[in-house]
């Protein structure tokens, strides 16, 4: 479609619009939620029947598009009639927390949780880059401020509660910014605020006091996450050039591998018991991990998918490379199945459903492929906006897009909301 097009499209929309379960993660939630980073099964993997349509566009099987005011990478969290997202405004220096009508894309509310104390950060990344999470009552949303690592607790309704933080958090070295999640668990939220003095943290839900901390000195981005391996719970994290499992309720260690990188912003991912990871800088390494009475590792290959997360599924590991080269590897040996050029610079990570791999890359480019370890089996692809930094989130038979668009060289963030429309139109009867 071409610009003239789009912007009639995107102005058409904006313009009607100004008009008028417990989960590992201790997320409550639908089946047809999506309430934290990663989804209810904690691997970007949607639940099986969402009958999303079999193409989606900047046109085709659009239910709604909204306006974002500000600038954010987060991923949409959706959590009964309502999606959450994190923005900024650079100019007036505010952080805040948004909320959207799941049905109709209205802006519900919006609550600031902090004005100033901006700081410095990569040109790609924004003062909004953390995924907002949600146990059904409560929302925990991370920023970072006032050289301090700020977690700010919401209720549903968009009224800041309370909020806790660690503090100091001023990276010197590569002052790049932040981008990991909170994760929960169990009545308790985990913040990773890395730096060169740097720690990962876990806080009670309810009163904002800290359980326990750990030192993680060194500067890295990735999301910690907590899977069910070997028979226990275990909070998973990579970067400081290992993969660490600790007791999530203490914060003990429970096992540690050498690998990755120095510094890794993907979360870890995981099948049955098989643990994935990816480096990172300066080192480029992908490795597997097999998690028993002592952990094994059971492959590596000198891949770096930096900001990206891998994705396990059926037996494979799916990933794209910072060089835009999309590999399937088997996940008992680390084979490699197939390899194609794929996108340019990325940033989100793939996503699947009912057999179908989602990926958008920076340029906006949005590819859709099945779930194939024979070949890359592509169906279409399109281009949805002009950046794409944001994960799509999937549930409930929708799919949420967030992506920015340049219209008369003005930057402009949507969010998009696809889904068949006949669906659409007997669900509203």
């Amino acid at each position: 479609m071409g610009r003239s097009t789009r912007c009639w499209f995107v102005f058409s929309v904006l313009g009607a619009l100004a008009g008028g379960l417990l989960f590992l993660n201790g997320a409550q939630a639908q089946a047809g939620d999506w309430p934290v980073w990663r989804g209810p099964s904690g691997n970007n993997i949607a639940a099986p029947g969402q009958n999303l349509p079999d193409r989606i566009s900047e046109t085709d099987n659009v239910l709604w598009v909204a306006p974002v005011p500000g600038r954010g990478h987060s991923s949409p969290t959706v959590v009964g009639h309502q999606i959450f997202l994190t923005t900024a405004d650079d100019e007036e220096q505010v952080q805040a927390v948004l909320s959207y009508h799941r049905e109709t894309g209205e802006l519900l509310w919006k609550c600031v949780v902090n004005r100033g104390g901006f700081p410095k950060i990569h040109r790609a990344n924004t003062h909004a880059s953390h995924s907002v999470a949600c146990n059904g009552t409560e929302l925990f949303a991370q920023f970072e401020n006032h050289g301090r690592m700020q977690l700010a607790v919401l209720s549903l309704d968009g009224k800041l509660k309370r909020e806790m933080s660690v503090e100091p958090f001023s990276p010197e070295r590569y002052q790049f910014g932040t981008g990991s999640s909170p994760a929960l668990y169990k009545g308790l939220v985990f913040v990773a605020a890395e730096y060169e003095e740097g720690q990962l943290v876990a806080f009670d839900q309810k009163t904002g006091e800290k359980v326990w901390s750990i030192p993680r000195t060194n500067v890295s981005f990735s999301s910690p996450i907590v899977k069910h391996l070997n028979g226990r719970d275990q909070l998973l994290i990579s970067g400081w050039r290992k993969i660490q499992s600790l007791d999530p309720l203490t914060g003990q260690e429970l096992w540690s591998v050498p690998g990755t990188a120095a510094s890794t912003c993907g979360t870890v991912a995981s099948f049955g018991n098989l643990v994935f990871a990816s480096g990172g800088f300066p080192e480029a390494h992908t490795m597997a991990v097999r998690v028993g009475e002592s952990p094994e590792i059971l492959w590596s290959h000198k891949e770096r998918l930096y900001e990206q997360s891998l994705l396990a599924s059926n037996g494979y590991v799916y990933g794209v490379n910072d060089n835009g080269i999309l590999f399937c590897w088997r996940a008992s040996d680390g084979e490699e199945m197939w390899k194609t050029r794929f996108c340019s610079k990325n940033s989100a990570s793939p996503v699947l459903a009912d057999g179908v791999i989602y990926h958008i890359d920076e340029r906006g480019q949005f590819v859709a492929f099945r779930d194939n370890p024979e070949e890359f089996d592509k169906i279409y692809s399109t281009k949805l906006g002009d950046e794409g930094y944001a994960t799509p989130t999937i549930c409930g038979g929708r799919m949420y897009c967030r992506v920015a668009s340049y219209l008369d060289d003005k930057r402009v963030e949507l969010l998009y909301c696809f889904g068949k429309t006949d669906v659409a139109s007997r669900s509203d009867k």
